[in-house]
């Protein structure tokens, strides 16, 4: 299971993009609501997620985490005890992480980037303690994978299929939505 953790202020490109990628790869995959069910995304559009945040658990089903950026979605996301919980827990196993314009900052401030190259929306290269930063649109590093902003969220769910299953399936789902 992929959780994409939603927080008031996410940028929904970055991530339901995302989501729709890796359920194209048949990735299950699951929208989770820092706060409640229905979350309002940093343009007021409003998205009801598959689960609360309550509604989850430390589970050996994981195989990712996902953290869309936005503002303020991003401060919020590094104020919920139930993301680093998951974070915590991910790191630890050496699952993968994945974060997103400003979300590469939450896993920085966790020491999480530290020698690892990332990226992310520019002016929050500050956040990433000890990473190389490339300024690149999309980084993997071990089991981290960042991305720079909205304009590339599609290549990083994809570089995600890629992480999780294999390049042939990502190519292939490139091809199918022609996005290059």
């Amino acid at each position: 299971m992929v959780y994409v953790f939603l927080a008031e202020g996410f940028e929904i490109v970055e991530a339901l993009a995302v989501v729709d990628v890796l359920r194209r790869a048949k990735i299950e995959t699951a929208t989770v609501g820092i706060g409640g069910k229905a979350v309002k995304s940093s343009n007021g559009i409003t998205v009801t997620c598959d689960k609360e945040e309550n509604e989850i658990g430390l589970m050996d089903d994981i195989e990712a985490i996902v953290l869309p950026g936005g503002m303020p979605g991003t401060i919020n996301l590094d104020n919920s005890a139930t993301v680093h919980s998951f974070l915590e827990f991910a790191d630890e196993k050496k699952l993968l992480i994945a974060a997103i314009c400003a979300a590469p900052s939450v896993l920085g401030k966790k020491g999480f980037l530290k020698d690892k190259k990332a990226t992310c929306f520019p002016g929050f290269e500050e956040y990433l303690y000890g990473a190389d930063y490339t300024g690149g649109f999309v980084e993997k590093d071990s089991n981290i994978i960042t991305a720079k902003g909205m304009g590339v969220a599609v290549d990083f769910g994809l570089e995600i299929v890629s992480y999780l299953r294999d390049k042939q399936l990502s190519e292939s789902i490139r091809k199918s939505i022609q996005s290059k």
